[in-house]
């Protein structure tokens, strides 16, 4: 990516984020729901500048490998892209607000790393990109009644 420069600053910062639905559920097993929350995530990051060096949307959560400015923090911008994301696909999509016990679309928490020389950003590109290969497991409990 190299570096960046705003009017202040010039920087070459890479963030590991990773974030879920509500109650983790596999909201975006649907390809055209999928397809729309990939393009407006990056729609949303070009909007302010955010630079996407990766990104998978999961059935049950995402990944994005972000470069921002450091005048941002980082809990700035997973707010940023969740909220204007969230309310992009309700309004697109209403059935989803089905599948979901109260009417949010993430969950609260998020995950956020950043790329460094323990954690290069190559590692974290090739994690991300073989993760799109992988099944995932259930992640949640499920419970048999008898």
């Amino acid at each position: 990516m190299g570096l960046r420069r705003t009017s202040h600053a010039v920087y070459d910062t890479s963030y590991h984020l990773v974030w879920c639905p509500k109650y983790r559920k596999k909201l975006f097993e649907a390809p055209d729901l999928r397809e729309r929350a990939d393009e407006l995530i990056r729609e949303i990051c070009e909007d302010y500048d955010f630079a996407v060096i990766e990104l998978e949307v999961a059935k049950d959560h995402v990944h994005l490998l972000l470069s921002f400015a450091p005048r941002h923090s980082i809990g700035e911008v997973v707010r940023i892209i969740k909220s204007n994301s969230a309310r992009a696909l309700f309004r697109e999509f209403p059935k989803i607000k089905k599948r979901l016990w109260a009417v949010e679309l993430w969950e609260d928490g998020y995950f956020a790393r950043t790329v460094g020389d323990r954690m290069t950003r190559q590692i974290i590109d090739k994690y991300i990109k073989h993760h799109r290969e992988l099944e995932q497991g259930p992640a949640q409990l499920v419970i048999k009644l008898r």
